[in-house]
């Protein structure tokens, strides 16, 4: 069969983050009901067009699903278990905020095949929590986590941020080793974004701009002291046995995120609920994002996707493999690119590989390529020189 991961849109939370530009948002009890059974409807519209694929991950993100209560988030998963054919070993990630969680909520996620918790923690600075408007603290964090290690989960990711306002290097260095100390399976770390639309960027966007362009600013940490938040991250959660498997994620041996590395390279994903994106068999569709229109869809008559699809040139195929497969540590494969274009990836962009080895910003591997140090610190220019000239 073929191979298939799946994706959960919950767009819920207690309180929206000064810094998310995610679709997100806080609402009442009635409508969080109303969305979850209509995501039980869609399942079940959709799941026939794929009865010929297994599913091996599904990734309950948002939002802040933990918020969601017990019954819901167990009504979403049974559906996908009852609609789609999933691989017995298949990793089930749920996303998870410390401050919505309780005994309850882990056990029922274990009871319907939850085998891996994402928390996102960002911070053990209670200052900075506050900065960023997570609604919980640091010792609601490791009383989360403590629970879960107790109930027998036995893959955990933590998120965390960097190159927050005002943020030290040693503040920073503080929280990886506190959380390093505590042996997750994962770690996910992030340098801030300061996003347009969000209050984020209302009170930093001028800092922000003024440090693109390399002119004194006091709100945010200086390119270099942000860069040197991010080599500490690589060398803090090296020596605690951490592996770099893509940018900004760190996994225990054999502790990568499926789900994460099926986006990198390109596997067949399938999304439910608003906003949701999906590629499958190189068409790309995602949802309607707005909640009313979502709401009042009738599945029996209409798709949530049905205007948003579009089918990849060969071109946009070759970028995406490119730009999304630089950003794992293994890099591209010469082999997997003749495998999906019959073409050699030599022929296609030697020229510009050759340039960027030249540069120092790709090497080769015994396989293909992958970016050098130099070239994740330029990631986004190395990206866009893997961009085919359209008229």
């Amino acid at each position: 069969m073929k191979e298939l991961e799946l994706y959960v849109h919950i767009p819920f939370c207690v309180r929206k983050c000064s810094y998310c530009d995610f679709l997100s948002f806080s609402a009442e009890e009635s409508i969080r009901q109303n969305y979850v059974e209509q995501l039980l409807l869609e399942i079940r519209a959709t799941a026939e067009s794929y009865s010929e694929y297994e599913v091996t991950s599904i990734f309950v993100g948002g939002g802040t699903p933990s918020c969601l209560p017990p019954v819901q988030m167990k009504k979403i998963l049974r559906q996908l278990q009852r609609c789609f054919h999933i691989d017995v070993q298949a990793e089930v990630t749920v996303e998870c905020n410390p401050g919505t969680l309780d005994l309850e909520k882990l056990q029922s996620y274990l009871c319907c095949g939850v085998n891996r918790l994402s928390l996102g923690l960002q911070s053990v600075h209670e200052k900075e929590l506050r900065l960023l408007g997570r609604i919980h603290t640091f010792p609601q964090f490791l009383d989360n986590y403590e629970l879960a290690r107790r109930l027998g989960y036995q893959n955990i990711n933590v998120d965390l941020m960097s190159a927050l306002p005002g943020q030290k290097l040693q503040d920073y260095e503080e929280t990886l080793q506190r959380i390093a100390a505590l042996e997750p399976e994962h770690i996910s770390a992030y340098s801030l974004i300061i996003e347009p639309g969000t209050p984020f960027y209302e009170a930093y966007g001028g800092a922000e701009d003024r440090r693109r362009r390399d002119l004194p600013q006091e709100l945010l940490p200086s390119e270099d002291e942000e860069r040197g938040m991010y080599e500490r991250t690589k060398e803090i959660l090296q020596s605690h046995g951490y592996l770099r498997y893509e940018i900004s994620n760190y996994a225990k041996p054999g502790y990568e995120c499926r789900h994460n590395n099926g986006y990198w390279t390109r596997k067949n994903y399938l999304g439910f609920g608003i906003g949701a994106a999906s590629l499958v068999e190189n068409e790309r569709f995602s949802n309607i994002s707005d909640l009313k229109s979502y709401l009042s869809l009738d599945f029996e008559k209409e798709r949530p996707d049905s205007r948003n699809r579009n089918c990849l040139e060969i071109q946009e195929q070759m970028e995406e493999f490119m730009f999304l497969g630089l950003r794992r540590m293994a890099g591209i494969s010469n082999q997997e690119f003749f495998l999906n274009f019959g073409v050699s990836l030599q022929e296609v962009y030697g020229l510009v590989l050759q340039k960027q080895q030249k540069m120092g910003l790709v090497r080769r591997t015994a396989e293909g390529y992958c970016l050098t140090d130099y070239g994740i610190d330029l990631s986004n220019q190395v990206f866009s020189e893997f961009l085919f000239d359209t008229p």
